[in-house]
């Protein structure tokens, strides 16, 4: 949605049991060369992008690539004690309106293995058969130090009118991750508007995505994705699949991390400050969401975040429309 700035972060449990890896997913929201020259919207964002060690970070507007490149040296600048790498899509839309997905990660801590662009449909009346808006863009990582090595990065933008429709055809999305790689350690991320108006109960039994128990669904339809007072709806998602992968997480990790609290705004600071950022003039930024592996829901490290599946708090089932059917379970050979 484009009224939403989010970050959402998962942790990855390591061998170390004083450290995680943080998976981030943050709409920018027309992040371009104004953005990246203004010094009060840079700051925002090295400070929330700092926290994470891979952020797929969305509604990139950058024709030039001299955005990304500002955003990326500034925050080698900004935390010295890492050094940060891009990997960008192509630009996607169906007519002149263009965006961008970017993963931006530590490479003392991660290396890209592979990745690709997901094939537009081309050809007459394609935009009327193509599902996405912005066809997603899959990375896959490897991390020498989580216990999980290798792990697939789906990053989906959805278009609003087409939310519903955009999310069950990532199901088709991740077999086809599966078939390529041979592995079913994916998560599904990003801004996927899966909230409030743009979806429907009778919507959600038709997505593959929801039916089958084998994705688990990190955050739920009751959390609030926003930072604004006024508005409580889940519009982004983390959506992890795969036993190596979904056993290597905390259950309950992902959560809501609310900058306007973070950074201690006022509501009208939040607007006025989040609207300067984000450069939307009419539009508003809400918010985020920030985990750490090792901290239990008062903040005490009770996680053992080492072990394997048994070491961890079983995750809970991934939400269920009322009368949803289940169909066979997602499976591909894996890694």
């Amino acid at each position: 949605m484009r009224t939403l700035v989010l970050l959402f972060v998962v942790g990855l449990c390591v061998l170390d049991a004083a450290s995680s890896l943080k998976i981030c997913a943050f709409n920018v929201q027309s992040f371009g060369e104004s953005k990246a020259n203004n010094k009060k919207i840079m700051v925002i964002l090295l400070k929330i992008l700092s926290r994470c060690d891979v952020s797929l970070i969305q509604e990139v507007r950058d024709a030039k690539g001299a955005a990304v490149q500002a955003l990326v040296k500034a925050l080698n600048r900004f935390d010295k004690s890492n050094t940060y790498s891009s990997v960008e899509s192509e630009r996607l839309g169906r007519k002149s309106y263009k965006e961008q997905y970017v993963y931006v990660y530590r490479n003392n801590l991660l290396k890209v293995k592979d990745h690709y662009q997901y094939p537009k449909l081309e050809g007459a009346g394609a935009n009327d058969s193509d599902v996405f808006s912005r066809e997603p863009f899959i990375v896959r990582f490897h991390s020498p130090t989580t216990l999980v090595k290798d792990f697939v990065l789906i990053g989906q933008h959805t278009s609003p009118k087409t939310a519903m429709k955009e999310i069950d055809e990532l199901y088709t999305v991740f077999r086809g991750v599966c078939k390529k790689w041979k592995t079913d350690n994916v998560m599904i991320l990003g801004d996927l508007n899966a909230g409030c108006s743009y979806v429907s109960a009778r919507g959600w039994r038709a997505v593959r995505l929801r039916s089958d128990p084998h994705f688990h669904w990190l955050i739920g339809d009751e959390q609030d994705t926003t930072v604004r007072e006024r508005t409580r709806c889940s519009y982004d998602r983390i959506i992890a699949h795969g036993r190596h992968l979904v056993s290597g997480l905390v259950a309950g990790s992902a959560r809501p991390f609310n900058f306007k609290e973070e950074f201690r705004l006022s509501e009208e600071e939040v607007t006025a400050r989040t609207r300067f950022m984000v450069g939307f003039g009419p539009m508003d930024v809400n918010l985020c969401a920030f985990v750490w592996c090792i901290l239990g829901p008062g903040g005490e490290r009770s996680f053992p975040c080492r072990g394997g599946p048994e070491a961890q708090p079983p995750l809970p089932p991934p939400p269920r429309a009322v009368g949803a059917q289940h169909k066979p379970a997602a499976s591909c050979v894996q890694s």
